[in-house]
């Protein structure tokens, strides 16, 4: 009981700092920070250094440190409980014990819908179903769809290519079992945010090159696409901006560990040999984010391919910006335009 209360006042102290007027909010997080010709948005701006007053970082001594402390904070910025979502709980049957999912359905969405096969991010070490459910939420909503959310095995206790392997089961679960699941088959998406982003772009191209069913459609949030190498936007957002290049090393050396080919197309998709035929594809990038040049390197992959492709750059804002939907209007606004996109795109889909 004691840790439910503080967790509510908590939150209703992050909600009153930003919905103080705009200069209060401006003074609180200090002058304008602008790199690489953009300027940070005032409530990530306000989000970071809340963040920085409280010591907030993923990357900690143990995969078990992070994962409570993600625990702990996530109700803090991802907001209420969006409703009137239903939800029912599945399991995946494998080999291994079975794949946890969610399935959340919009209040009046009819059979023979869409549906979003999703991965949260987390650099396959933490987050789960819990941390992104109101990103689940969102995105069913304001997209008119089912979503499919995927608890796959997490490192380091199940390294690469665990996660692939869940990520591809789930996908062909929910294509097989689309009519169980209130769904069309031939209106199912993938996607994910950061290491979700990587698996739902692997799963399209596993898919797409074995022949058969594959993905109507992809919706990548700020994708990890290429463990290989670092680029530029590594070096400019590596500090001071959620996502530290620290984080990033410490959840690939989980992730894949040594021994471990860093170039596998299942690791790294952006190094695959042939892009064509990959489903039509959304993808998010954010100006203040490391990974922001790997996925806007995807994006010319597979359009130089002929895949029908959207870049969307949210120029002011940063890592993780889909689980902060309970604070400030920008997040939700970047993550609405996404969900615009997937509806788009499987309304589309013949």
């Amino acid at each position: 009981m004691a840790n439910v209360l503080r967790s509510r006042i908590e939150a209703a102290g992050a909600q009153l700092v930003f919905s103080l007027p705009r200069p209060l909010r401006r003074l609180i997080a200090g002058r304008p920070i602008r790199v690489d010709g953009q300027e940070l948005a005032l409530d990530a701006q306000l989000l970071l250094r809340l963040q920085q007053l409280a010591g907030v970082a993923m990357a900690k001594e143990t995969p078990e440190l992070a994962r409570q402390m993600l625990a702990e904070s996530a109700h803090l910025v991802s907001g209420r409980p969006i409703e009137p979502i239903a939800t029912r709980e599945l399991v995946i049957p494998d080999e291994h014990g079975g794949v946890p999912t969610t399935l959340y359905t919009p209040e009046g969405l009819p059979e023979n819908s869409g549906l979003l096969v999703f991965f949260h991010g987390g650099g396959w070490v933490i987050g789960t179903r819990a941390s992104h459910d109101n990103a689940a939420r969102f995105l069913a909503k304001h997209a008119g769809v089912r979503v499919l959310s995927v608890e796959y095995r997490l490192a380091p206790e199940h390294p690469f290519p665990a996660a692939t392997e869940d990520a591809i089961a789930a996908f062909d679960y929910a294509y097989a079992k689309a009519k169980d699941l209130g769904a069309d088959p031939e209106r199912i998406a993938v996607g994910g945010d950061s290491a979700g982003g990587n698996l739902a772009a692997v799963v399209s191209q596993v898919t797409t090159g074995r022949g058969g069913p594959s993905p109507a459609f992809q919706l990548l949030f700020y994708p990890g696409v290429d463990a290989s190498v670092r680029r530029r936007s590594r070096e400019l957002f590596g500090n001071g901006f959620f996502l530290t290049d620290t984080d990033m090393t410490w959840f690939l050396n989980h992730y894949a560990p040594e021994g471990v080919d860093r170039t596998d197309p299942r690791l790294s998709p952006l190094l695959a040999k042939d892009f064509s035929g990959q489903p039509p594809a959304y993808i998010a990038t954010a100006g203040f984010d490391p990974l922001r040049d790997e996925g806007e390197a995807y994006g010319e992959k597979l359009r130089e391919a002929g895949v029908p492709v959207t870049v969307s750059r949210q120029a002011d804002l940063f890592h993780g910006y889909i689980n902060f939907l309970g604070i400030g209007t920008r997040f939700r606004e970047a993550t609405a335009e996404a969900a615009g996109a997937l509806r788009v795109g499987l309304s589309g889909v013949k």
